[in-house]
């Protein structure tokens, strides 16, 4: 195959294919292999093996790839039993910049013009068809599904749905990662591409939360899966404050207490026990940030309105199974490591992600 793959000090960071370079009869054989390695594993047929093309650019930005592929006919079928072999859990925002392709998934079916967004889940059978005589050019950024702060249920009415990449904030997130396929990625710092991921998935999560909040294209949901949205959505802008809790949500949406609490307990949580978890998650999200390492734990913990030390270092480590101080230097020191700098102290094996994928999720 003609991969070609910057690896850097660390994992391989970059990768770069064209089956033009191959032998007409290795190349689906080849495309089918870089799909797997760079997206996820797919069964392909195409018509006429002999004139097929494809082109792939993939990069890893922190917990996120980012992927531009081109390709002519061709059907893509992710089968169960495909899943059931390796599953990585990851959603991909998609968008289509030239041709259009059909896609099916979760009995939604759409053909997807150039400029429209499309969400896939790597967990459901899907099917995509590629007709066009032309290359067909798509751009994908995958992202672990525990990373979107939005119920899974409300994103499986999204999956194979074309939403607009030409205008409101689905244009911002389409016109930023196309910027970021504007140049060459391997030589950014470790610290930059974490950065980038976590603009990029702050992106994608506001492109599918303002579709999730549009009444019109989700007609069937009830006046309190609306309401409970809207109440996660207030946690997720206050969490800062120490005063949020039921009250705050009560005041704010104009309903009584009691009701705040049939919500989330309809929705097998608890208020207190909902924004504790979003909470948690920033927390561990910036002590594993090595622009805020001059911030001390309490300090982190306080900005996301922790107010008391030893109840925040209980939770955490509930949470998480480990002290914050203890999570954070660990964190910190494979930080370091993607650097190619060298911790203090002894080196601990490297770990792959949740699921047993190897951590950059580009290398063999």
């Amino acid at each position: 195959m003609d991969i070609t793959a910057d690896r850097g000090p660390g994992n391989p960071v970059e990768i770069v294919f064209d089956s033009t370079a191959l032998p007409a009869r290795e190349r689906l054989d080849a495309w089918t292999e870089v799909t797997a390695l760079a997206l996820m594993r797919t069964r392909i047929k195409v018509t006429d093996p002999s004139s097929f093309e494809a082109r792939l650019w993939a990069t890893v930005l922190g917990a996120a790839r980012l992927t531009v592929t081109s390709y002519g006919p061709l059907v893509a079928q992710r089968t169960p039993a495909l899943i059931r072999q390796l599953d990585p859990e990851w959603y991909q925002l998609a968008v289509v910049r030239s041709g259009h392709q059909g896609i099916e998934q979760a009995r939604n079916r759409s053909r997807l013009e150039p400029g429209s967004l499309v969400v896939y889940d790597s967990s459901r059978p899907f099917e995509a068809v590629v007709e066009d005589t032309g290359p067909t050019e798509t751009l994908l950024l995958q992202f672990p599904k525990r990373l979107l702060p939005l119920p899974s249920s409300k994103i499986d009415r999204l999956l194979a749905v074309p939403l607009p990449g030409t205008r409101g904030i689905g244009r911002v997130f389409a016109r930023f990662v196309h910027t970021l396929t504007e140049e060459p990625s391997a030589g950014w710092p470790a610290l930059d591409r974490v950065r980038l991921g976590q603009t990029a998935l702050d992106l994608a999560a506001a492109v599918l939360a303002h579709h999730v909040d549009d009444e019109s294209a989700t007609p069937s949901r009830s006046p309190k899966e609306v309401l409970f949205l809207r109440f996660t959505s207030f946690i997720e802008q206050h969490l800062h404050d120490p005063e949020l809790g039921p009250a705050a949500l009560a005041a704010a949406h104009q309903v009584s207490l009691r009701y705040v609490h049939r919500i989330f307990q309809e929705h097998g949580t608890s208020v207190s026990a909902h924004i504790k978890e979003r909470r948690l998650d920033r927390c561990r999200r910036d002590l594993a940030d090595p622009a805020l390492r001059h911030l001390t734990v309490h300090a982190i913990a306080t900005r996301w309105g922790f107010t008391r030390a030893p109840e925040f270092s209980r939770s955490f480590r509930a949470a998480v199974g480990a002290p914050p101080g203890r999570y954070r230097a660990a964190a910190l020191a494979g930080t370091a490591e993607d650097d190619g700098e060298r911790p203090p102290g002894p080196r601990s094996p490297r770990r792959g992600r949740p699921g047993g994928e190897p951590e950059s999720g580009l290398s063999r």
